[in-house]
Order: C-alpha cells, then structure tokens, then sequence
C-alpha cells in the first residue's frame, strides 16, 4: 500500500495512526520518556538484497525460521527491532511505538552521547547500501519526519542521522545509495 501523498500523525501513545501496525516485543521503556532527540535511518533486506515476504516482520517479532534461508541460521536469535520500516512501495509498517525504546542502534555514539537507542526513534528503508532506494521511500520518510519532528521538536535537521553514522565501521546503512540532499530537500518547508 503506497503512502506517498499520506499527512502523518501520531497519537498520545506514540503510534502512527496511518501505519500497519504489528507489536514487536523487543522494546522496553526509554531511561527518560521526555528524552526523544535523534532519528536514525537504516536500511534492511531479508534475506540480503531481496525484498518483499514476511521475513522483517518476523525478524522484528522474534519468531525468524532459522530453516527459511541460510542466511536466518545465523541472525534469528537475535532481539532486535525498529520503530517502522518503510518498504519498497511506500507502505509503512510501525512496530514500537515512539514513545517506547526499540532496539534498533546497537552500541552506538551520536554528539559525544552513548546508547542512542535511549533517546532516539530507528526507521529502517526496505533496501541495502547500494541499490537506489524509490521516490515513494524517501516521500513517505519525510513525511513521517515531519509528524515527528512535530510532536518531538528536538529531533531537528541536523539530528538527523544514518547508522553508520553513530556507528562508524560496525556498520553501512543507510549507504552511499541513500541520497541525503534529495531527502533533505523534501523536509523543507514549502
């Protein structure tokens, strides 16, 4: 389901009222719920550089068939999840609410601050590091980034990041595909 001309908003529990929602139970409560400054965009296909079927969504609710694909065998233990992802077509998919602290950075730095996962919100892109991600990505991205940077005003600009970022040589994502200046030309107020 394509989004791209979709107004987002986000109610008092911290959900996105346009998204699919499907609970991941890997979050926990944030050490200051008040304390939402960063946003993280990340990229994810499963198994690698495939998209489609329910392998994120398994992923993210703990329940990855390690027989599925040689790949699961090394990563279905794993606990971990994102507040949304944005697949290939548009669809956004939230599975812990913003409000709520996902699990999503990993050990992580962002302006001298450690444990980003404390206080920032994780989006993962349907897509890998050098496959060119699609215009209706990047429309339903920024329009997410406006809902959040409405109901949390400190997530600025320029607290603004991608993985690799805040963890510099553990990990790549959103990659060089990721184009930057396009997507921060859409935050801009028209």
């Amino acid at each position: 389901m394509t989004q791209t001309n979709t107004q987002f908003s986000i109610d008092s529990e911290g959900w996105c009222e346009q998204a699919r929602k499907v609970p991941s139970p890997h979050h926990n409560q944030r050490p200051q719920a008040d304390d939402i400054s960063l946003l993280v965009v990340h990229n994810i296909s499963l198994p690698p550089g495939e998209f489609g079927g329910p392998w994120i969504d398994d992923l993210f609710l703990g329940r990855l068939d390690p027989a599925a694909h040689p790949y699961f065998a090394d990563i279905h233990h794993l606990r971990v999840s994102a507040h949304c992802l944005i697949r290939r077509d548009g669809e956004l998919v939230q599975y812990v609410p913003f409000t709520l602290r996902a699990w999503h950075a990993g050990v992580s730095t962002f302006a001298g601050r450690e444990a980003c996962n404390d206080f920032s919100i994780g989006i993962e892109l349907e897509g890998t590091d050098t496959l060119p991600y699609t215009p209706a990505q990047y429309a339903v991205l920024a329009s997410v980034t406006h809902a959040l940077q409405q109901r949390f005003p400190a997530i600025t600009t320029e607290r603004i990041t991608g993985h690799s970022d805040i963890a510099p040589g553990r990990k790549s994502d959103p990659g060089p595909s990721f184009n930057w200046s396009y997507f921060l030309q859409l935050l801009r107020p028209i």
